[in-house]
């Protein structure tokens, strides 16, 4: 199994681009089974996740190509691809596939929306919690569908297809917003989503469909308005940047200290983290070719964050806050309000010597003075990365153990912070 060693000290200067956000890639590639003509999609992140779901998507009958690279493309650039879901051959994802990913669960909105009937397996817990998927039965329930549970499997019918309807959810669902949306494209009549999720990867969605021929109204606020449609259409698409991404890479630049662009990211999808980030000690400056992150050298300065839906700080950037906090020159707070059990890092990051106290969901961070490396284990995606950012300003030695993890969310993190003077290299095993 692979490995991360990484050597800290180093500060960190140059140009890290930014690839397309997986959270908004993989509604988009599940958006191809609403139509028989082909989606393209640029700007599509090499990532494990992407690929396990192109491997989902084929199982039901969805065709794909990828566009060679061109001369002259950057070494770091991501890939288009194109999917064409010409026949749905199957309208079941089983568990052995479902299991793997929560997001495929997605497809029952786009599969019942389109054929008239889903088998979509129940996807179970995970690590940062349960997450269950009460939110998007209810909501296409209200488009008309019924919901039956049998042997760990959902199964969903509308015959007829699905009827525009009214959904209120009673708390904001990311998951929920993009399946009720997708359904609601190909529904007889209008649908309104209210107490929507107004996250950006909700918007880029929201864009392709509209490409596609949906008439949607809306989206990044509150109340999402779908005009249904016999059908939809092929269409191109590029891919949004990734916000945490960015964030990620800006707070490992904080944490170091040094002076990098974060090329491609988009300061409209980051301003509470950016804020953050200043209050911390950054300095943080918006082009329009990226975000620019610097910092001298001076003292980290201590902060109290919530972690909120969007546009407040976002639960994804929670974990790499407190590394970059721990070495701070005071206390910080962190309340995390979205997921339960989203503070496993704390104890690998205790390994490098932080001083982290946990009271249920809220964590008490002292700043220490020094960070020591050390061998620490991956839990979850975004605490892996969190102990990389500790390990790029730990003294000595840090081998980040199951990084299968860094491999579902970042794209070829390794070379993009070597370039930038890390001390980092992947060890095969």
């Amino acid at each position: 199994m692979d490995k991360i060693r990484i050597v800290g000290g180093a500060r960190l200067n140059g140009t890290i681009p930014i690839s397309g956000a997986k959270n908004a890639a993989l509604p988009l590639m599940i958006a191809s089974l609403l139509t028989d003509e082909t989606l393209t999609l640029a700007n599509l992140p090499r990532l494990a996740d992407v690929a396990l779901l192109k491997r989902i998507l084929g199982n039901h009958g969805v065709d794909m190509t990828i566009s060679g690279k061109r001369i002259g493309d950057p070494e770091l650039s991501s890939e288009t691809a194109h999917f064409t879901a010409r026949t749905i051959v199957d309208t079941t994802a089983p568990y052995d596939l479902v299991s793997k990913m929560r997001a495929s669960f997605w497809v029952i909105g786009p599969l019942l929306a389109r054929e008239g009937f889903a088998k979509v397996s129940l996807p179970g817990g995970c690590a940062i919690g349960t997450r269950p998927v009460d939110l998007f039965l209810e909501a296409l329930t209200a488009l008309g569908a019924s919901i039956e549970i049998d042997a760990g499997y959902v199964i969903a019918r509308a015959p007829e297809g699905l009827k525009g309807g009214r959904v209120v959810f009673p708390k904001v669902t990311v998951g929920a917003t993009h399946v009720t949306m997708m359904a609601a494209t190909l529904a007889d009549g209008e649908t309104t989503i209210e107490n929507a999720a107004r996250e950006p990867e909700i918007v880029d969605l929201a864009d392709c469909l509209i490409k596609m021929g949906a008439k949607i109204s809306g989206a990044g606020t509150s109340t999402i308005r779908i005009e249904g449609v016999s059908r939809l259409h092929g269409a191109r698409h590029s891919v949004m940047p990734d916000r945490i991404e960015a964030g990620t890479y800006a707070m490992a630049v904080a944490m170091t200290g040094g002076d990098v662009l974060l090329e491609g990211a988009r300061g409209d999808t980051l301003e509470r983290p950016l804020e953050i980030l200043s209050e911390v000690g950054a300095e943080i400056t918006v082009t329009n070719s990226g975000v620019r992150v610097y910092r001298n050298g001076a003292d980290l300065r201590p902060v109290d964050v919530v972690t909120e839906p969007f546009p407040g700080f976002p639960t994804d950037l929670q974990a790499q806050l407190m590394a970059l906090v721990c070495r701070a020159h005071g206390t910080s707070h962190i309340r995390e309000t979205i997921f339960e059990n989203r503070f496993m890092h704390v104890q690998e990051l205790a390994r490098f010597g932080a001083e982290i106290h946990l009271d249920g969901q809220n964590a008490t961070i002292v700043g220490v003075p020094v960070l020591k490396g050390a061998p620490v284990m991956a839990t979850d995606l975004r605490a892996s990365v969190s102990l990389v950012i500790a390990g790029l300003a730990a003294e000595g030695e840090t081998m980040v153990n199951r990084v299968y993890h860094l491999d579902r969310g970042f794209e070829r993190l390794e070379d993009k912070l070597s370039r930038c003077g890390a001390t980092i290299e992947r060890i095969s095993g």
